[in-house]
């Protein structure tokens, strides 16, 4: 055999030798198991066969610790299980004791049963077949945020600590706010292997930063989503303290006259001591905590009052000077009474200047309706017809005709004419205009007997007309007739 067939042989045997390991026998195991401190903890473990033939004779739980592995659960068919590692077996157990199932359980769980587990399995001919598995262990932390009351100062300390006490990992903390602070982080490892983490939030305490809210978040493997803790600030002040009620009309004998001491501080003073600075307080005053009240004004209370509020932060005083006049200050109750007044002067003002524009506005509201609704309508007058030429017209006569056409008579005296003749007087025959009968009078009449035609009386002119009679012209060159082309027609009713 040549040197090619010796390493073909070579090649075959060591095929054949891992031919056992190479027909799908396996372990089927989790990479990494994840639980929590003081409950249970369930690491699977199967056996897969590759070939029927493959024997299984015993399964080892073992767990590396210091570099080296130590035995924490055995199973074999003849002899049952054992616990090297709990010889009570309380904490560790097989969930369904068999070969091909042999889950371990471990609980409760501490600190130090967290490592790196094998499950291996005896096999014929195989040998040995194990799988791995890490085991974590987490501790949920205990989560408090609280505010530091700190008094006002100038310098930066701590006003609020957030704290995650016995959890692990480590927690992590962070501030929401909007005043500027810096936060400040601390761990301590606990004896049982768990860390508490300590955040101090730091900032220079201010009056202004009292009540302001300020938000701790703790981030955790073992929390389903950050826990969010609010703090409200507390900074302590001394009181400041100012009274009020003091009006500059205080006079003699005037009745029920009231100071108030009004005092704001953190924590709220709940203190208030009255006094004067001449001595001691009047006997008409009558202290009810921070007022001050004065039955009668007398020249006792012609003083300096003094308020002073305590907290425990401190104490702080404010005075008030009180002049007793001997009569009422007329001038100032004059002021206020004028602003009062005002006060209602303008609001009246207002309401009379609202109610006329209101009223002007429905007024001319009404009075555009109105046109609208003439616009709409048919008119309110009916315009005259337009004169039409009749069958009762008379032409006019030329003017070469007007010597022959015979004047109406006239009512007016006889006058002088202005072209220098003489106008013709009325008859005395004939009627005069305001003796004619009236239309009634004349329907009246008709039906007694006959009188008047109407073209009689149609003809009688009215005497206005008479002055534009004119006088026939028998010298030609006294007037000259004017010319027309049209005959100048008009209506006998025009003369009624």
């Amino acid at each position: 055999m040549g040197p090619l067939g010796s390493l073909l042989a070579a090649l075959l045997g060591l095929l054949l030798l891992l031919l056992p390991g190479s027909l799908g026998q396996t372990v089927r195991v989790r990479d990494e198991v994840t639980g929590f401190l003081g409950q249970e903890a369930v690491l699977p473990c199967h056996f897969v066969k590759a070939a029927p033939d493959i024997k299984v004779s015993q399964v080892t739980w073992m767990k590396e610790a210091s570099g080296r592995k130590q035995n924490v659960a055995v199973y074999h068919p003849e002899h049952g299980p054992s616990f090297p590692m709990d010889r009570e077996g309380t904490r560790i157990r097989f969930r369904t004791p068999s070969l091909e199932d042999t889950t371990l359980v471990i609980g409760p769980l501490r600190l130090d049963d967290e490592g790196t587990y094998f499950c291996e399995f005896a096999t014929y001919p195989g040998g040995n077949q194990d799988g791995v598995t890490h085991l974590i262990v987490l501790a949920k932390p205990t989560n408090t945020a609280e505010a530091q009351e700190v008094k006002v100062s100038s310098l930066e300390q701590p006003v609020a600590t957030c704290t995650s006490a016995h959890g692990k990992p480590p927690a992590r903390i962070t501030w929401q706010s909007s005043l500027g602070g810096n936060a400040s982080v601390s761990e301590v490892t606990n004896a049982d292997g768990t860390v508490t983490v300590t955040s101090h939030y730091r900032l220079v305490p201010s009056k202004e930063a009292n009540g302001q809210r300020i938000t701790c978040v703790v981030e955790h493997k073992a929390l389903p989503q950050p826990e969010v803790l609010p703090v409200t600030l507390s900074i302590l002040y001394p009181p400041e303290v100012s009274i009020v009620g003091y009006d500059d009309n205080w006079y003699l004998s005037r009745n029920e006259a009231m100071l108030t001491c009004r005092a704001d501080g953190n924590p709220m003073p709940t203190e208030f001591i009255w006094s004067t600075s001449s001595g001691p307080l009047p006997k008409t005053v009558t202290v009810q905590g921070g007022n001050l009240l004065v039955q009668n004004v007398d020249a006792s209370v012609n003083t300096t009052f003094i308020c002073q509020a305590t907290n425990r932060v401190g104490q702080v005083a404010t005075e008030q000077v009180i002049f007793v006049r001997d009569k009422p200050n007329l001038q100032g109750a004059g002021t206020t009474g004028g602003i009062i007044g005002g006060l209602i002067a303008g609001i009246v003002a207002l309401a009379v200047v609202a109610t006329g524009v209101l009223i002007c506005r429905q007024q001319q509201k009404n009075r555009m309706d109105h046109e609208e609704d003439d616009l709409e309508g048919p008119p309110p007058y009916k315009p005259p017809p337009p004169c039409q030429l009749s069958d009762e017209t008379e032409p006019v006569p030329r003017p070469n005709e007007v010597e022959n056409i015979p004047l109406k008579s006239s009512y007016l005296e006889p006058t002088e004419d202005p072209f220098g003749g003489v106008a013709p007087t009325a008859t005395e025959d004939a009627p005069r205009y305001h003796e004619l009968p009236t239309l009634e009078e004349r329907e009246a009449a008709s039906e007694v007997g006959p009188g008047l035609e109407d073209d009689d009386y149609l003809d009688q002119i009215n005497p206005i007309y008479d002055g534009l009679s004119f006088p026939a012209m028998e010298d030609e060159t006294a007037l000259t007739p004017l010319p027309t082309d049209k005959a100048f027609v008009m209506s006998r009713a025009m003369y009624v």
